[in-house]
């Protein structure tokens, strides 16, 4: 627990990392992982990545948001534990109502102040808003400054990312059937990011997953230059080689990382993206 007894609380469909979130006691609202046959899952809790990526043979799941009675488990428990203010971090409000219904909640709260933040972005970008608040928490920032400064980085944290298959983009309605027949033909795979309002868009189109991944490089390559100071995040659901050998390129064009930081795409991205779901994303270093 930090000194000021702020709690740091995310949706599942953040991805600060499993390891990071262990460490530094982020309380996590799961989302739901549904199938046909009436099961549901809570992400990351009953089931994991690897498990939904398994699954995918023989059906591609839905997700639905958070149960309200899941999102006032989690405050009452961090009140419980000795908390006494508490930051909720979302995906995209663009992406998902899950901000919207926690913000309800969150409300009726008067005693245990609670803000919650749309991070307009999702999987590892929104996990990089996560993990922020939880290192300035950690170093006695004031409550009001730590909400500041992660409203700031929500507009400066950029995220690409790409898969090899397009029908679960399709499927989910990101992208159109035309764009799915020709992609498919040509062997078209866009390089998707999420824009300031926190809505999906492709941002560039590449022929072959590789020359996707390229351009995911140069994304970030060009975005960094913007800032002294930058922490780069890599997230591949499926190949921890790819992670590497993007790591060794990024770093072969930019000198100004502090940090790298590899996770897994969480089960509710990977629903709407594929099993081979590959992205990277930039976040100015505010600890410099």
């Amino acid at each position: 627990m930090n000194t000021q007894h702020i709690a740091i609380i995310a949706d599942s469909g953040t991805d600060p990392g499993i390891s990071f979130i262990q460490a530094h006691d982020i309380r996590i609202i799961p989302l739901r992982i549904n199938y046909t046959d009436g099961s549901s899952y809570r992400s990351m809790v009953d089931i994991s990545s690897a498990e939904v990526i398994q699954s995918f043979e023989k059906e591609i799941p839905t997700t639905s948001l958070p149960s309200p009675d899941a999102i006032q488990k989690t405050l009452e428990q961090a009140r419980a534990d000795g908390y006494q203010k508490a930051i909720i971090v979302t995906i995209s409000s663009g992406l998902s109502s899950t901000n919207q219904t926690v913000g309800l909640i969150a409300r009726d709260y008067a005693d245990f102040p609670v803000t919650v933040l749309d991070t307009k972005n999702i999987g590892l970008g929104a996990g990089l808003i996560v993990r922020a608040a939880a290192l300035l928490a950690e170093k006695g920032v004031a409550y009001e400054d730590i909400i500041q400064k992660c409203t700031q980085l929500t507009e400066n944290t950029r995220l690409w990312f790409s898969t090899k298959t397009l029908s679960y983009l399709r499927k989910g309605g990101r992208i159109s059937e035309a764009t799915y027949r020709l992609g498919s033909i040509l062997n078209i795979k866009p390089v998707i990011t999420c824009t300031p309002k926190g809505k999906y868009a492709p941002v560039k189109k590449a022929r072959g997953f590789q020359k996707a991944l390229q351009e995911e490089v140069n994304f970030v390559a060009c975005y960094a230059q913007k800032f002294s100071s930058v922490i780069v995040g890599i997230c591949s659901s499926n190949s921890q080689e790819c992670a590497r050998e993007l790591e060794r390129a990024i770093r072969e064009r930019l000198t100004n990382i502090a940090q790298v930081i590899h996770t897994q795409a969480p089960p509710e991205l990977l629903v709407h993206t594929g099993p081979d779901l590959v992205g990277m994303c930039v976040q100015p270093n505010i600890f410099e």
